[in-house]
């Protein structure tokens, strides 16, 4: 029987020993857990809406993760999702944050840094859950945190969560610009050390400006300070 009490992950994953090691984990720190080793299973229990996160494998029998992702996010912008990847699939990674996961985690991976990934991104998920604040920016663009949108225009644009933090973080320090590695440690939880990761940050902003600003090659909202980082004028 579940425990409502209890945080609950759904783990996607095929491979016996990574599956079963990491339920014994989550199991450990105090997580009710379920599981599918099929990608069908997975989205099935997936789009119940029953999970807090979802730990999600790329490589799957059935239907691989980004399907699955792309599948959850047409139903649910809110669901937090934890993606498994291949240590050296660099494009891996990228179509899986393009696609709206809040986090990757590469195989192989420390199963104390993943609980910590865990616990960072369900925090920023409840954070988010009790912030109802708007952003405008300027005349033609508010952006509705809670309900991961904005109008732009009079037109209709999603979020997933984690545009929105780190939306809600460059408005929180709109005095100045902020970095990549400022961002990547506030928002992500870690330090910027690898290539791919300062990848990471600038495919998000080049998808939140194409959402946020009419032209985004010439950006007024979501503007580059050279040398020093991303600032958000309102």
């Amino acid at each position: 029987m579940n425990d409502k009490n209890k945080t609950r992950i759904l783990i996607v994953e095929d491979e016996v020993a990574i599956r079963t090691g990491l339920i014994d984990v989550f199991v450990y720190h105090g997580y009710d857990v379920d599981f599918a080793d099929q990608g069908d299973e997975g989205l099935a229990k997936a789009l119940t809406g029953e999970f807090d996160l979802i730990l999600l494998d790329v490589m799957l029998p059935g239907m691989n993760g980004f399907e699955i992702c792309n599948r959850i996010r047409e139903q649910s912008r809110e669901q937090a999702i934890i993606m498994l990847t291949a240590k050296s699939s660099d494009e891996d990674i990228i179509e899986g944050l393009t696609l709206g996961a809040d986090d990757y985690v590469s195989k192989p991976f420390s199963v104390a840094q993943l609980v910590l990934r865990v616990e960072a991104v369900l925090r920023r998920t409840a954070t988010l859950q009790t912030q109802s604040h708007k952003i405008q920016l300027g005349d033609d663009v508010v952006i509705d945190c809670l309900n991961l949108s904005c109008e732009r225009s009079g037109e209709i644009q999603s979020f997933t969560r984690r545009e929105i933090e780190i939306l809600q973080y460059l408005h929180a320090n709109s005095e100045r610009p902020v970095s990549r590695d400022e961002l990547l440690n506030k928002v992500w939880g870690y330090a910027s050390d690898l290539e791919l990761e300062t990848r990471t940050v600038d495919i998000h902003m080049a998808k939140l400006r194409r959402k946020i600003e009419a032209d985004p090659s010439t950006p007024q909202y979501l503007v580059t300070v050279r040398g020093a980082g991303y600032k958000l004028l309102s």
